[in-house]
């Protein structure tokens, strides 16, 4: 049954976004209501990068709700999503620091 499984599963996706080194990777696409959702997936960033002083608590909070809603089937590279990233990242700087 695994076999079958891994040979069903679609290749990871991977997504670039031109903002803060954030990559995420999606495993397990399905298409679901028209969309495509994913079982799961990693994301990194810069957020975290040496010199960064943003509590990693905070940054870990953001990844997290990005790579939600990349798995979700949420379109994470429109102009409006990353117009949002960038708002968030401004409110932690303004918050966490």
């Amino acid at each position: 049954v695994g076999v079958l499984e891994e040979e069903n599963k679609a290749p990871m996706t991977t997504i670039t976004l031109p903002c803060h080194g954030i990559i995420i990777k999606l495993d397990g696409a399905e298409e679901a209501d028209g969309g495509t959702r994913y079982d799961g997936g990693t994301i990194q960033s810069a957020l975290t990068a040496d010199g960064n002083k943003l509590d990693i608590e905070c940054v870990h909070t953001l990844e997290s709700m990005i790579l939600a809603h990349a798995c979700a089937g949420v379109a994470v590279e429109s102009p409006a999503y990353l117009e949002g990233i960038e708002t968030a990242v401004d409110a932690l700087f303004n918050r966490c620091l």
